[in-house]
């Protein structure tokens, strides 16, 4: 009996909305011991080994970690292309009335930490890093909505996953325009030639998954080799599934459910592990009173709230749009300040810009940590009080 009530706490846990965060939050408590013990050089030596295959044609070999940040990210990408579509076709941003009070919202949001960033590191070595306050981290972010269960109002967790989608895909624009390197056209065009024919597919009523799948995977190679960020295909093919507005499950929903739970439950804690080493010293307590730092943390923790706030307030006032069922300005509030929890796509952002730079990664990391934590904690508790009341 005890052995049969296990089980069925487990998966009561496994299916909670907030168990993909409190894995997130134990893989990096346990990235971060294992960074600042013996193990970390170790550790580090696994990360740096090389995996997979090259010939005179065929490059496909690279360190673990890359693996996990270009490769095991893709399938991340991909899954946010496919929550992106299906909003765009039956959700939360199938029309402009449902749509504009999370895309205003998710604007403001971004904008605003851009800013705050750039105020504090215009014509600094860490200047390249503006887009890192930018993003939402969509797992965190719910699970905070979920642990807060009935206390708030469920149009809110909609307007906050909406919220979220939308910044992401802003996220990814800005990683495709701004933090590509070089272009290599060629791959370029195999990559877009790929796409085409998975676009015929759709068009003529391909449903199956591996003729989209398959060529994804060389799309991803293409991507990969053409100086735009190899993550980006997932997103790409994303866009190139068929669904539909009706009951029916599309290949789309299908692909997503499939890949809802090793997303969530396997790379996305992969990707903390592997990211958030930070070996903590004295120093990196001083470091947060850089510029580099305070853009982050002021971005995060000052500029979202005010993005999303201001952008919200003034939609709602011009009669854009108006505010989710029974929440008031204080959850609009609320759900800012939880907005200010970047870790997942903002550390990521920081890889980018500092592609060469360990220092100013770990300073980045470490103000990422910090500020997603409070975020996390200060946007709880604020919510939580609030509760349902206007």
């Amino acid at each position: 009996m005890a052995s049969f009530i296990n089980v069925q706490v487990f998966k009561q846990f496994f299916r909670s909305g907030s168990a993909s965060g409190i894995l997130l939050i134990t893989a990096v408590i346990i990235s971060l011991l294992i960074a600042n013990t013996g193990l970390a050089e170790g550790f580090q030596h696994i990360l740096d080994h090389p995996l997979g295959y090259q010939n005179n044609w065929l490059h496909l070999e690279y360190p673990l970690l890359l693996w996990i940040n270009d490769g095991l990210m893709a399938i991340f990408f991909l899954l946010v292309g496919l929550e992106i579509k299906r909003e765009l076709v039956e959700g939360e941003l199938s029309n402009i009335k449902k749509a504009s009070l999370p895309i205003i919202a998710a604007f403001g949001g971004a904008i605003i930490p851009a800013l705050i960033f750039i105020a504090f590191n215009s014509n600094t070595v860490s200047a390249a890093g503006w887009g890192i306050p930018m993003a939402t981290d969509i797992a965190f972010a719910l699970a905070i909505i979920a642990l807060l269960g009935k206390r708030v109002p469920a149009s809110l967790k909609i307007f906050l996953a909406a919220l979220a989608i939308v910044d992401d895909l802003i996220a990814i624009l800005v990683i495709a325009v701004f933090y590509t390197a070089e272009l290599h056209l060629m791959n370029l065009v195999y990559a877009g030639g790929l796409l085409a024919l998975l676009v015929v597919f759709n068009r003529t009523g391909v449903k199956h998954l591996a003729f989209y799948l398959v060529p994804g995977l060389f799309i991803w190679y293409f991507f990969h080799h053409s100086g735009i960020h190899a993550t980006i295909a997932g997103v790409a093919v994303a866009f190139t599934l068929p669904t539909n507005a009706g009951n029916d499950p599309s290949p789309l929903e299908k692909l997503e459910h499939a890949l809802l739970k090793p997303v969530n439950f396997v790379i996305m804690p992969l990707f903390a592990l592997a990211n958030t080493n930070i070996t903590i010293e004295s120093g990196m307590f001083t470091e947060l009173g850089s510029s580099l730092s305070l853009g982050i943390m002021a971005g995060l923790f000052i500029g979202k709230p005010i993005g999303i706030l201001l952008s919200s307030w003034i939609a709602v006032k011009a009669g854009i749009a108006r505010l989710p069922e029974a929440a008031g300005w204080k959850h609009i509030t609320g759900v800012g300040i939880v907005g200010g929890i970047g870790f997942t796509m903002s550390i990521f952002i920081a890889l980018l810009s500092f592609p060469e730079q360990v220092q100013l990664q770990n300073t980045a990391k470490f103000a990422i940590l910090v500020t997603s934590v409070t975020a996390g904690v200060v946007g709880y508790i604020w919510l939580k009080k609030t509760g349902k009341g206007i």
